[in-house]
């Protein structure tokens, strides 16, 4: 499809003196390896994340038109660690008997009945914040969309705060991204990636803070990915979507959400086998619109 034009922010902050360098786009490959390997692949038992490369468009004050690389930011690397099965105190082993004579009659032992160990609870999350008027205070990882029942947390389960390196990957690390962002007002960022109860889909949530809502929200208008499916995004007036189909039903496709809440924006990703429902993401848009509008 053709790629779409850059936008200009309606009320952006100032441009930079001079515009910024701008990265070619990393080359998507039409196929994957499994593709080209001829013949179908035997289904995957789970989905699994695959990096996208997509180009993106930032709009800076009319002035500075910016094209970068999306790619997946790597976080939380393996499944949380198992957590111990509750067991029973093992009997301390009885003594012998002392030997009685044949007269005597042997006295009973007490056997030690075994006590069941409590379940250790989960850890209480201490990561708290508050939200009043669309601005957003404390830490950030608490306004990411909470894991639904049954989920299954990639990393911490209260999510990862990011680092400059961190959001920087998000647009392939092109030169003066940061600064781009700065230009924004950014403060910081938090992501946070789960597998659904069901084992079907893998989502990744992230939230950006930037210096006010009219700022975020300039920063939603001016993202712009080319190269995927768009579509609306229902029950989030302001957010906008993408989708990815596979080559096959066997491979897995993706969709991403783009859209802001006061002073944060926020992205989720979805990954499944097979073409994604784009239902899927719209309760995930509107729920995550929802938590940063009230703080839970």
């Amino acid at each position: 499809m053709p790629e779409p034009e850059n936008e200009s922010a309606a009320a952006g902050p100032p441009a930079p003196a001079e515009p910024a360098a701008v990265a070619p786009p990393v080359a998507v490959p039409e196929q994957t390896a499994a593709e080209t390997g001829g013949g179908l692949p035997a289904p995957e038992p789970a989905p699994r994340r695959l990096p996208r490369a997509v180009g993106v468009a930032l709009a800076t004050a009319g002035l500075l038109a910016v094209t970068a690389t999306s790619a997946a930011v790597t976080v939380a690397v393996g499944k949380p660690d198992a957590r111990p099965a509750a067991t029973a105190a093992a009997p301390a082993p009885s003594k012998p008997a002392a030997s009685a004579t044949a007269s005597a009659t042997p006295s009973a032992v007490p056997v030690p009945v075994p006590t069941a160990v409590p379940a250790e609870p989960a850890p209480a999350s201490t990561v708290k914040g508050t939200v009043n008027g669309g601005k957003h205070e404390g830490d950030l990882r608490y306004f990411l969309l909470p894991i639904p029942a049954g989920g299954e947390s990639y990393g911490p389960v209260d999510g990862m705060t990011m680092t400059d390196d961190d959001v920087a990957e998000l647009f392939g690390k092109q030169d003066g991204i940061m600064d781009i962002l700065k230009s924004y007002g950014y403060k910081g960022g938090a992501t946070r990636m789960y597998r659904t109860a069901d084992g079907k889909a893998e989502v990744t949530v992230t939230l950006l803070k930037f210096g006010s809502t009219a700022m975020a929200d300039d920063f939603v208008k001016g993202y712009k990915v080319k190269s995927l499916e768009p579509f609306d995004i229902d029950g989030d007036p302001g957010g906008h979507g993408y989708l990815k189909a596979p080559k096959q039903q066997a491979f897995t496709g993706s969709m991403s959400g783009i859209s802001s809440q006061g002073d944060v924006q926020y992205t989720i990703d979805v990954d499944v086998k097979g073409t994604p429902d784009k239902a899927l993401l719209n309760e995930l848009m509107k729920r995550q619109r929802e938590w940063l509008t009230t703080g839970g």
